[in-house]
């Protein structure tokens, strides 16, 4: 059974916006205080403002369209690795981290190669949810009852 010690970080985040936590208060009542926020810049998700591409076709006169890139995907995903080197940065500052990632599942899928080694070492549990619209006591409930699962 893993408890949310004091001094635990938690990472609550999905592909727009994040939250770094620390837990203050004990395992059995813990207490999150926001350490730092994160945010995609709007200019990010913007996109481009050109129509999709095209290409011609072996035949002649013949043309096709081609698929316009995702931009909310590709920002959500650089979003995911700088995420990353923030969580690195973090728990190398400490000197027994613990920490718990939080975020949807193609945010942990885009954020785990990128974790370094300190991270992963101090990693204790990831929890596949969206967890950003919540208030700071839910999220404290539900990372304790994901640890005490775990």
């Amino acid at each position: 059974m893993a408890l949310m010690a004091k001094g635990t970080l938690i990472l609550v985040a999905d592909a727009e916006k994040a939250l770094m936590l620390e837990n203050t208060g004990t395992p059995d009542a813990p207490e999150l205080s926001v350490l730092a926020r994160h945010e995609v810049p709007a200019e990010a998700l913007a996109g481009a403002t050109d129509r999709p591409g095209r290409m011609a076709d072996k035949a002649p006169g013949q043309r096709s369209a081609l698929e316009q890139a995702d931009y909310a995907r590709i920002a959500g995903e650089a979003f995911a690795a700088e995420l990353a080197g923030v969580v690195e940065a973090e728990a190398a500052t400490r000197a027994a981290p613990r920490l718990v990632i939080a975020a949807p599942a193609q945010v942990l899928g885009a954020m785990r190669p990128h974790l370094g080694a300190v991270a992963r070492r101090a990693l204790v549990a990831q929890c596949p949810k969206t967890l950003t619209g919540h208030t700071l006591p839910q999220i404290a409930r539900i990372v304790a009852a994901e640890l005490d699962a775990a």
